[in-house]
């Protein structure tokens, strides 16, 4: 195993996971507000009620990590949008960059004045304090161009990275130094993890994604490893196109979502990298029968080596969930 693989097994490592099973790193949001009964809005707004309810599933699956990943308009609010919260929907940010005089107008918020960011810093410290060291907690921010696309609209933001580039660059470069200050927020906090989301970019073409992505996040995953956590990628979607892309970026783990082929990520990878996924949450995890699951888990097992491995669906786990299944999941993992 090469050091940069040992440093991340080392930091993902708990008692539990050193007797040799897989690591098991479920993303949890509606399933776990709806698990512990509250709304959505209330898991997305209440840093208590978001740990407690993974905490009680954390009880209930005996995964290996827990996350404060939430929703993707923590820092949106913080920039000054305005979100909108329906129960158990996702929420709705009203847009706030049309043209550059708003880009230059932005200012970079204080992520500990912002209700919203202050509330993931917080629950990155209740998690903490409640697990201990070691046990894996993953930070969450959101990738400069998926901030973009959650500022001024995703059709809006494609036209203009074709019509308005230096636009799109400039503000990609105040989400970059909010992105750093929000993780370094959560690792001073006690993420050992930083999860970043950059949706956007499974749906752009490798050329953009090297002009528009690849400088941005190798600074921003430099910066992470400088401040001592370890860096997993979330695209989500096909990111078959740019994996040689993502390959130069010195990240730890990558998400795989279900329609990617976690074999050739791994080999395109490399040895260094962990790739996390990447089971159909809806049609294995969640409508899944048993023996679909247990077939689903082999084949992804036996493309892509075990120290190379997280187990995961290739998304969120979807709200409606069966309990049954996924503690099936965890039980076949554990050998």
């Amino acid at each position: 195993m090469n050091a940069k693989l040992e440093r991340t097994h080392r930091m993902l490592a708990t008692p539990k996971t050193n007797d040799g099973r897989y690591y098991f790193h479920p993303i949890l949001m509606m399933h776990a507000a709806t698990q512990y009964g509250k709304t959505y809005s209330e898991f997305m707004n209440d840093y208590h009620i978001l740990v407690e309810s993974n905490m009680k599933l954390l009880e209930m699956y005996d995964h290996d990590a827990v996350s404060v990943i939430s929703d993707p308009n923590r820092e949106t609010a913080a920039f000054g949008a305005k979100i909108t919260f329906d129960g158990d929907s996702s929420p709705k940010a009203d847009k706030l960059i049309t043209c550059m005089e708003d880009v230059e107008k932005l200012e970079i918020p204080d992520v500990y004045a912002c209700p919203r960011t202050l509330d993931r810093i917080n629950g990155v410290k209740l998690f903490r304090e409640k697990l201990g060291v070691p046990f894996p907690i993953i930070g969450w921010v959101e990738g400069p161009l998926a901030e973009c696309a959650d500022l001024c609209g995703i059709s809006e933001l494609m036209m203009n990275m074709i019509m308005e580039p230096d636009m799109v660059k400039a503000l990609q470069q105040k989400c970059l130094q909010m992105a750093k200050n929000f993780a370094l927020a959560q690792i001073e906090a006690g993420a050992n993890i930083i999860g970043v989301g950059d949706a956007v970019c499974s749906q752009i073409s490798q050329d953009m994604y090297d002009e528009f992505c690849l400088p941005l996040h190798k600074e921003l995953f430099a910066f992470i490893h400088e401040h001592g956590a370890i860096v997993k990628l979330h695209i989500c979607g096909n990111i078959t196109h740019i994996l040689s892309s993502l390959a130069q970026t010195d990240l730890d783990i990558l998400d795989a979502d279900w329609m990617v082929d976690v074999a050739e990520v791994h080999q395109v990878m490399g040895e260094g990298v962990m790739v996390c996924g990447n089971l159909d949450p809806v049609t294995v995890v969640m409508d899944g029968t048993r023996e679909l699951i247990k077939a689903k888990y082999e084949e992804v097992k036996s493309s892509i080596p075990r120290e190379n491995w997280i187990m995961m669906a290739g998304c969120e786990i979807p709200r409606d969930t069966p309990v049954e299944n996924m503690k099936y999941l965890r039980e076949i993992s554990l050998s």
